[in-house]
């Protein structure tokens, strides 16, 4: 049977076609990202499903990245749907991701107007990169870009109290501020990993380049702009400078980022900068390290594909009694009595949310393999060690998407869980405490 396969895949050209579809929403949409959700009164920059499909002959893939803060299953699932009907590919080979920009709407439930258009849309990225396949070569590389990565929870000094809005108290603050003298140490790693994937014509011109880097979105955005963050600067800059033609797509997921951000706290200035300053700096510096890796990297003229996609079943964070009773108290107060922590009303309202949701949640995960790489998508905003622990113990190379597929808030592991913190309260993290330790061996068995 080998054999069989093998003299097949020798008689196939390897092919592999991009596009980039405009998502960009309308005016007057929410801008979901902070505290508040001004509407969007002038786009920046437009947004966009880019997506990349690769063909061996005999199995086809398909990856697409999406300028969003995280889109929910329902709608990806949507698009999933029309995917498979418009060109056949099995839902299981098509990976999406969310970039994570603070500068997009809101899709994370399927509904009429936005999120029912971007499900179309990235459907319709899936077919036009179907319709531009051609014979084609491929290579994968990695480049370092350890100096805009901080993790961004820290220890604080002994004896400095950090309450949680639920009247407890975390070992651990999320943005204590740049020069904050209470500040110890950061509280876990970073992965200054860029893993890339580039793939050129059969005569050598740059089709398309999708790479993974573990960084948050940068901001520095004024209210009520629409932006795709440093992931647009990169995904323009690295065509750029591979001196590709404007029928390249450039594309830049988010890695496991959730406890990771641009935040120099330790060693930073307070000094502003001007709007789009540093992610500019940002996107730019990353694409010229993978520009310069990608020359020096050895393309094949085919290699192997395959995917996986199965379920895991996860215990669902619910309220204790006591959690739902201060709930209530707190939201029957009056509006001017002095708060005991400054978010204490809206984790108030997330607590009573939670309370009647069911007691378990099925969440997708997701291997393909492309040669010796091994991608593993996750639907959470995924901590850094968990990434760092797939690529330690995964086949091959191996590299983690996070909000792919999904989007079911932060996972922390178990360690962190116990330093608490803002990843890991109630409604921020909705998945049980040693969800990431099963989500790991889920899909280190997947992979074999």
């Amino acid at each position: 049977m080998l054999s069989v396969l093998l003299a097949l895949l020798a008689t196939q050209d390897f092919k592999a076609g991009a596009s980039a579809v405009d998502v960009t929403p309308p005016l007057g949409e929410p801008i979901v990202g902070g505290w508040s959700d001004p509407p969007a009164t002038e786009i920046h920059d437009r947004l966009y499903a880019r997506c990349l499909v690769l063909d061996d002959g005999t199995t086809r893939l398909a990856i697409v990245t999406v300028d969003n803060v995280g889109i929910g299953r329902d709608v990806l699932d949507a698009a999933r749907r029309q995917v498979t009907d418009e060109t056949g590919l099995p839902g299981s080979h098509l990976l999406v991701s969310a970039t994570h920009t603070h500068s997009a709407t809101y899709a994370r439930k399927l509904r009429d107007g936005y999120p029912t258009t971007l499900a179309a849309r990235i459907a319709e990225a899936v077919k036009a990169a179907v319709g531009n396949l051609q014979p084609a070569k491929i290579a994968w590389g990695t480049a370092q870009a350890p100096e805009h990565l901080f993790n961004r929870r820290y220890v604080l000094k002994e004896g400095v109290r950090i309450p949680d809005p639920f009247g407890g108290e975390d070992k651990v603050l999320m943005n204590p501020g740049v020069g904050n003298a209470d500040v110890v140490r950061p509280a876990g790693p970073t992965d200054p990993e860029i893993v890339f994937i580039s793939v050129r014509s059969k005569e050598g011109r740059p089709l398309a380049l999708f790479a993974t880097y573990s960084l948050h979105y940068v901001g520095g955005v004024p209210p009520g702009q629409v932006s795709a963050d440093y992931f647009a600067v990169f995904s323009a800059e690295v065509g750029r400078l591979l001196k590709a033609d404007d029928r390249f797509v450039g594309a830049l997921s988010n890695g496991t980022s959730g406890d990771v951000n641009n935040i120099d706290v330790l060693g930073g200035t307070t000094k502003g900068k001007k709007p789009y300053e540093q992610m500019e700096y940002v996107g730019k510096s990353v694409a010229a390290k993978v520009a310069e890796a990608e020359g020096s990297i050895d393309y094949k003229e085919r290699v192997a594909l395959s995917a996986r996609m199965e379920e895991l079943t996860l215990g669902a964070r619910r309220p204790s009694t006591e959690q739902v009773a201060r709930a209530k108290a707190i939201l029957e107060r009056p509006k001017d009595a002095k708060a005991g922590h400054v978010r204490e009303v809206v984790y108030a309202n997330r607590t009573l949310a939670l309370a009647d949701l069911p007691e378990t949640v099925s969440v997708p995960l997701q291997v393909l393999r492309i040669g010796e790489l091994r991608i593993a998508a996750i639907p959470f905003e995924v901590f850094t060690d968990i990434g760092l622990e797939l690529k330690r113990r995964g086949p091959g190379k191996t590299f983690v998407v996070s909000l792919a597929n999904g989007s079911f808030g932060y996972l922390p592991t178990p360690e962190h869980h116990a330093l608490g913190g803002y990843e890991t309260w109630l409604g921020t993290n909705k998945v049980e405490t040693q969800g990431s330790v099963k989500i790991v061996e889920k899909l280190l068995g997947m992979m074999q």
